[in-house]
């Protein structure tokens, strides 16, 4: 079963973890064209317009066209491009334009650009999974093993400031014989419209993980995420 999405890449240009991250060079290229190149390859010449940039800034939205001059930018409003603005906000905000375009799409791709290692059949396996699951999903949302994990090497104090397991009962005393645990890598989300308008993205109950390697799971937001991306990509490429 195929699906008809848009794809929403957020940009604000106020990052301070990493000035003016989203047009910074990353391995020859600014970092927000890695997003739009995977959206590029997923969609057909004729829709690109699906792509929707979405910024407060004028020198994001210019970059952002000379990666594609079809895409759409959506400029946001000023709400929206503080650092207290919630991600489900401006999504929302992307698909009331989207809907004043008269687009027409049963669910949301959100490519983050801080993640650019993600590749297009990550996504391609986000969607695959978003159909299989029609109407029984909210959002699939991509995922990497855990370094750390509750039934074996997380702890909580208690009442007396004694550590315990954070959870179970400590039974396992073997990292690999704990059930599996996952950690948003921030790559890819593919969500339901209606779920994204009427529940918190933290809330929603029915979230599949769509998994990634770790090593490509590194999400951009200090210099030194920067430094390892950089390496990495260069290794990649040799």
């Amino acid at each position: 079963m195929d699906t008809n999405p848009i794809y929403l890449i957020p940009a604000r240009g106020g990052s301070k973890g990493i000035p003016h991250k989203n047009i910074k060079i990353l391995g020859g290229k600014p970092l927000i064209h890695y997003a739009i190149a995977n959206a590029l390859t997923l969609t057909d010449d004729d829709a690109h317009r699906r792509i929707i940039v979405s910024t407060d800034d004028a020198r994001i939205a210019e970059v952002a066209l000379a990666a594609a001059a079809d895409i759409t930018i959506r400029r946001r409003p000023e709400a929206l491009a503080t650092d207290t603005a919630a991600t489900q906000d401006v999504i929302i905000d992307a698909m009331d334009y989207a809907d004043s375009l008269g687009m027409v799409y049963d669910c949301v791709v959100l490519l983050q650009p801080t993640s650019p290692l993600r590749r297009p059949e990550d996504i391609r396996r986000g969607l695959a999974m978003y159909a299989a699951a029609r109407g029984t999903c909210d959002m699939v949302v991509s995922v990497c093993r855990a370094a750390a994990n509750p039934y074996y090497d997380l702890m909580e104090s208690d009442s007396n400031g004694y550590l315990h397991v954070s959870k179970g009962d400590g039974r396992y005393t073997r990292r690999q014989d704990a059930p599996a645990v996952w950690q948003y890598n921030g790559a890819a989300y593919v969500i339901d419209p209606e779920a994204v308008r009427t529940t918190p993205m933290l809330k929603m109950r029915r979230r599949l993980p769509l998994e990634m390697e770790a090593a490509r799971s590194i999400d951009l937001d200090t210099p030194r995420d920067w430094a390892i991306a950089e390496t990495l990509i260069n290794e990649l490429r040799q």
